[in-house]
């Protein structure tokens, strides 16, 4: 075992680090069944422990065992989103059930849950939950508080995982989490590979009128990488999507490519609606079983917004004021679309382009002039700089690092004092074996483990603008910002700074975790964040006043259909999770039905959100996707604390750093938030920030 990367008991790299360059397919499945075999003959030993039940033979072991499964698991579903062929992906459906059973069986077995409910009775149930403490330095009081949230979290998941359910229910909700776990990676998978199965060939410069040399130039180099002699190939991703959609002056390739975007895994090979309808089968039943109406009511239960009532108000509230504005920045741009080409009825391949000629028109700059200003080793280079201005840390790039993949750079986080606080891998380029959109995620997390405290790996995934073999990676704006956003999820964890790794981190409610990912883009339209990096990648030349001015005067441009967009997503996901599955017959009807009143385009026939929805049926969005909004409203009023005593702000930072960054999951979050900001959320603070109020 010891020839296993996988299964080698010492990692003698200073760092830890993970030995990307020995692991080969070959040896996950033996590494699988040896951390199966190990952990279940831990379970079995903590079951049968003759001792009275106590936090540290009962909790802690359920925390710290199973090192050798959950290694494999991070390591493998990390590549699988990462860097996978489809050998590697076709493991999934073997290991994903597995895991499920295993994970299922421990929470459904009545000796297990007999020792965490005497814990919980003993040293929660009627006692006084701990108070964030005033000294938020106090490390005794904050481990004292880790231990009552993390065995309340520890009770809790067992419930919510079946622990009090019937024999045979037990088995049935146990053989829902195995197929449920198989069905999401094959959902991404068809995504991905409808994404993979587009590609548009051109040879006429006249259908590539309009688009900017960068965006030429990078169809160029793929035409020239798949083989083509001259022309200009292009994909559906977002690198290469975006760009056409708002510069192509030809409305039909507008279309054509519009269409296929929306339509992945819709009536093609790789459909996807059969899948939908199980999944929603399936998590109804598993939420039925566990006493509650509906998947939806299950999830937010477990939220700060704490109902769907309370989720859907807050959407409801931002819908009043932003559908009115969408529909007048609609109206704008058909008319600019009319006036310009005689466009009679605007299309959703329309509204990128007009948009954009109507942001010329009115702030009098194009956001594609930004590019030079933003070359990727720039913006990395900036963002760093801007956290150690924030926060006093550095990112130090180290080579000795093992990786998946040339495009990986590997970065060292040190803390003002100079303490280690975490290794960071940034990979930020699309290829084929690359889901689509971008992500953090963790290889390893902060906290104590049964060999120690460890301090957090992470790494941060996207499919940017890449280099050619002309030019560098020069990224759009919105790049430039999804990088800061995932640089900011990155944070949560490697600031971490608690001591049961279970609730450090970025392991808090799912409705709070985009507070630290979304507050970190603000500093991206900070002029005084902004003349720290943003100089011209050949004359060194820093952005110009009057662009950047520009720039922030347009940053609430269309804000109305911004905000319209997102809340079509996150009632979507809400109908589909409050539906009944077995009255679903058709899932694009179903869609239509839902949708109707956010609806600001003619439908157009053949496309469809749901069928490449990866965040609410491959992702952890499911009944969740209204997060990002609530997350948004939190950040936005936080952030008015950075404006109103400086974005670099020490004792400002600090106490963000201290109450939310630091913290994880050891508070309710609400009571972190609070803490922070010294009153409740003002719940119109992101309608004002967005410039709707």
């Amino acid at each position: 075992m010891q020839d296993n990367p996988l299964l080698r008991k010492e990692n003698t790299h200073r760092l830890k680090a993970i030995p990307f360059d020995e692991i080969k397919l070959e040896h996950f499945m033996p590494a699988f069944e040896e951390g199966l075999k190990i952990a279940k003959a831990e379970i079995e030993e903590l079951k049968n422990n003759p001792e009275p039940p106590t936090f540290e033979n009962t909790i802690l072991p359920l925390d710290n065992g199973g090192r050798e499964l959950e290694y494999a698991a991070t390591v493998y579903f990390n590549l699988l989103g990462a860097h996978s062929d489809a050998k590697f992906k076709a493991l999934a459906q073997k290991i994903s059930p597995m895991l499920a059973e295993f994970s299922s069986s421990i929470a459904t077995d009545p000796k297990i849950f007999a020792r965490v409910k005497a814990v919980y009775e003993a040293e929660v149930a009627g006692q006084e939950k701990p108070a964030i403490p005033e000294d938020i330095s106090d490390k005794e009081a904050l481990k004292k508080a880790e231990r009552y949230r993390l065995i309340e979290r520890k009770y809790q998941g067992f419930i919510r995982s079946g622990a009090m359910l019937r024999n045979g229910d037990k088995k049935r909700f146990t053989k829902i989490a195995m197929e449920l776990s198989q069905l999401a990676p094959r959902f991404s998978d068809n995504v991905l590979n409808a994404t993979n199965a587009f590609e548009l060939y051109i040879t006429d410069p006249k259908d590539v009128e309009g688009l900017p040399a960068g965006a030429l130039e990078a169809a160029e180099y793929l035409a020239k990488k798949k083989g083509k002699d001259g022309g200009w190939m292009f994909s559906l991703q977002p690198s290469s999507v975006m760009p056409l959609l708002t510069y192509c002056k030809n409305r039909d390739i507008r279309r054509k490519v519009s269409i296929a975007y929306s339509s992945r895994a819709f009536n093609d090979e790789y459909d996807n609606q059969e899948l939908i309808k199980r999944t929603l089968e399936l998590r109804k039943e598993s939420a039925q079983l566990l006493g509650y109406d509906n998947y939806a009511d299950y999830v937010l239960e477990d939220r700060m917004a704490a109902s769907v009532q309370t989720a859907r108000e807050f959407l409801d509230r931002i819908y009043e004021v932003a559908y009115p504005a969408a529909k007048k920045e609609l109206e704008a741009i058909a008319k600019l679309a009319y006036e310009m080409d005689g466009i009679t009825e605007l299309m959703s391949w329309d509204t990128s382009y007009y948009s954009n000629k109507l942001k010329e028109k009115l702030f009098a700059f194009d956001p594609e002039e930004l590019r030079p200003w933003f070359k990727v080793e720039n913006v990395i280079d900036g963002l760093f700089t801007v956290a150690n201005k924030i926060y006093g840390i550095t990112m130090k790039q180290v080579h000795d690092v093992p990786v998946y993949h040339e495009d990986v750079t590997t970065w060292e986080a040190h803390d003002a004092d100079g303490s280690y606080l975490g290794l960071l891998y940034i990979d930020l380029f699309p290829r084929e074996t690359k889901r689509g959109g971008a992500w953090k995620s963790s290889l390893h997390g902060q906290g104590m483990y049964a060999d120690g405290m460890w301090r957090p790996q992470v790494m941060i995934v996207g499919s940017l603008t890449p280099s050619t073999d002309k030019s560098p990676s020069l990224l759009r704006m919105d790049e430039a910002r999804t990088i800061f956003h995932e640089f900011g999820h990155a944070l949560h964890s490697l600031l971490a700074d608690g001591y049961y790794h279970a609730v450090s981190g970025t392991s808090v409610l799912w409705d709070f975790v985009e507070l630290p990912s979304q507050i970190m883009e603000n500093w991206l339209l900070e002029e005084e964040a902004l003349n720290l990096f943003a100089r011209h990648y050949k004359t060194g030349e820093a952005l110009p006043k009057e662009l950047l001015d520009k720039v922030i005067a347009a940053k609430n441009f269309n804000a109305g259909m911004a905000n319209i967009t997102q809340l079509r997503y996150a009632n979507l996901d809400f109908d589909w999770h409050l539906a009944e599955p077995k009255e679903i017959d058709d899932v694009n009807a179903f869609e239509k039905k839902t949708t109707a009143r956010f609806q600001l385009l003619p439908t157009v026939k053949g496309t469809n959100t749901s069928c490449s929805f990866a965040h609410i049926f491959a992702g952890g969005y499911a009944a969740g996707y209204y997060s990002y909004k609530w997350a948004e409203a939190l950040e936005a009023d936080a952030w008015s604390v950075f404006e109103e005593n400086g974005i670099f702000d020490r004792e400002t930072a600090d106490r963000f750093r201290k109450y939310i960054l630091a913290r994880g999951n050891a508070f309710h979050p609400q009571d972190l938030f609070e803490a922070f900001r010294g009153r409740p959320l003002d719940p119109d603070a992101l309608l004002r920030r967005d410039g709707l109020l």
